[in-house]
Parts: structure tokens; sequence; C-alpha cells
């Protein structure tokens, strides 16, 4: 004999699927976010080996009195002394000279080569033949893909005393100062490392605005706009992304090279004339004229160096307004 199914029985039944209908969506819903964190974790055990924990060690080591004089085999010989090297470091008579410089060195390549020049090129080969174009960038990018050492002494050959320099050769001839001299020296050094730095942005910039909607530009000339007015109001607009990303890069990347002008001028030619922030922690720690390497000293240069970075990222974030760029589409939110 079957029983008519009471109403509290039906409500309850109606409450235990919707229970396991939550559970199921839970369930599913948590298992593709495990997923995610599966394979970030490979990214994250790399950032926390060699970028978190290194980080933390030069900010401790930095303030430390550590040199190769006390390093031995005995390590107690080492003393925390506190922000002593900072205050050393802003009491060096030379450090407003050497930080002038690195401030002109990154902001005056980044302006010329490593964004500017580098935009210039993507616009130009993106509006010529596809053949012509490729051509054109892979010859852009043979100052990176040639070893950095082979490619400085082309260079420094290049600039030699006559005959052999055959730029000085040329400035002779014209009443002109070899470029080792203090007149061209930051210009030299900023080509040299420019050269290299441009073929980053070029590749960047070139593949974002490849990617623009072919229907927007053929829309932009159905209103009957010109290149320059294509490029002002949709090309540019579109590549806030790029921009923002590259200039980050490129400042970051900047503020820490320093093997380039190592092998150029190591600094000079004079008193720090074209020394850098990053090459002055490198002579500190590691290579100085009393063979004492500094390496507490050193390390609270680098300490300030990423101070700066960090100061100058979010800087450009502020700029160029990364919130909105990371904001979902105002449809999505309807």
């Amino acid at each position: 004999m079957h029983c008519a199914p009471t109403a509290t029985g039906t409500f309850l039944g109606m409450g235990m699927a919707a229970v396991t209908t939550t559970q199921s969506k839970r369930t599913s819903s948590g298992r593709p976010n495990l997923t995610a964190y599966l394979f970030l974790m490979p990214a994250v055990v790399l950032v926390v080996l060699f970028f978190l924990i290194p980080t933390i060690l030069v900010l401790y080591i930095s303030m430390t009195n550590l040199t190769s004089a006390n390093f031995t085999a005995d390590i107690a010989q080492m003393e925390f002394i506190g922000f002593a090297n900072f205050t050393t470091l802003f009491n060096d008579q030379f450090a407003q000279k050497i930080l002038f410089n690195t401030l002109f060195y990154v902001l005056v390549t980044m302006a010329i080569f490593n964004v500017g020049a580098s935009l210039f090129v993507s616009l130009l080969t993106t509006h010529i033949n596809r053949r012509a174009s490729f051509v054109f960038r892979a010859l852009w990018l043979l100052p990176r893909i040639t070893a950095g050492t082979v490619y400085i002494m082309m260079w420094r050959r290049m600039i030699a005393d006559p005959p052999f320099g055959i730029l000085n050769q040329a400035l002779g001839a014209v009443g002109g100062t070899p470029i080792t001299g203090s007149e061209y020296v930051w210009t030299f050094v900023v080509i040299v490392n420019g050269m290299i730095g441009m073929s980053f942005g070029m590749v960047i910039f070139t593949a974002a605005i490849e990617s623009i909607s072919k229907d927007i530009m053929n829309a932009a000339l159905v209103d009957g706009s010109t290149m320059l007015q294509r490029i002002r109001y949709i090309i540019l607009p579109l590549l806030r992304w790029p921009l923002l990303f590259v200039i980050s890069y490129q400042t970051l990347s900047l503020l820490t090279s320093y093997e380039q002008i190592l092998l150029l001028t190591n600094g000079g030619p004079g008193l720090y004339q074209t020394e850098v922030w990053a090459l002055t922690a490198y002579h500190r720690a590691l290579s100085n004229y009393f063979g004492n390497a500094q390496w507490g000293y050193g390390s609270a240069f680098a300490v300030v160096l990423v101070v700066i970075g960090v100061l100058l990222a979010a800087l450009y974030m502020r700029v160029f307004r990364f919130r909105d760029l990371v904001a979902e589409p105002k449809i999505e939110t309807l």
C-alpha cells in the first residue's frame, strides 16, 4: 500500500536537493581554482627562490659590515650595524652625481631609443610591405642577439684612436673631438645601449599594432582619416597596455644595467663621469681599487636601487591608470 507524500517530505526533499546542488557547485567551482594554483606553483617557487629570498638576504647584508676582510670560516666576525651603511651612502660626496647620471642615462636612453625609436620603427614597419618590414626588424634585432662582449668590443674598436677607429678618424677629419672625450662620451654610451634596448619594445609594439582589429582601421579609412589621424586616435590609445609594460620593464632594466658601461668606459673618463648606480654597487661590492670587497656597503646601494625601481613602477601605474586597464568591461557588470 503506497502513501501519498506529505508536504513536509516534499519540502525536505527539495531542501536536500538544493544543498546537494550547492555543494556540487562549490566542488566544481573549487576544482578549476585548485588546478590554476597548481599550474602557478612552479612560478611561485621560482619567484620565492630567485627573487624574494635574495632580496631579503641583500637587505640583511646591507645592514652588516660584511666585507671580504671579515668573511672567514668564523662568520661571527660580521656585525649587524643597522643603517650605518645607508648613512655613509647618503653622506658620500659623489652619491648625488651618480644618482643624476643614473636618472639621465635611464630617461634619455628610454625616451630616445627604448620607447621612442622602438615605437617609431613599429609604426613604420607596420605600414610598409610585409617582407620589407620583416627584414628591417630582423636587422634591428642583431644588437640584442649578438654576444654582449663582442658587441661592445666592436664599438670600442670603432672609437679607437686613429687610424684604427673609423668614427674618431671621421671626427678628426672635420676637426671634432674624439668620442672618448668628455664632449661625446654620454652620447656614445646612450647610443650603444639604446641600440640593444630598442629591439625589445619594437617586438612588443609591432605585435600589439598588428593585433588591432582590421574592422576598426577600415572604418577609419571609410571616414576619410589620414595615417597620422589613425595613429593619433586609434593606434596610440590602444597601446596603453604595451606602453605601460615596455616603459616599466625598460626602466627597471636600465636601472640595473651596468655591464655595457663597465665594458665601455668603466665609469670614466674622469671621476664618475659615466658612473651609474648599479655600476657603483658592483664596484663597491665586488671590484674596487683596494682589493677589499665591501659587500654590506654595496648591498646598501642595491637596496636603494630597488626602492627607486618600485617608486617609478608605482608612478607609471598611476599615470597610465592601471586600475582602469584591469577593470572589467561595463557590459559584463550589467
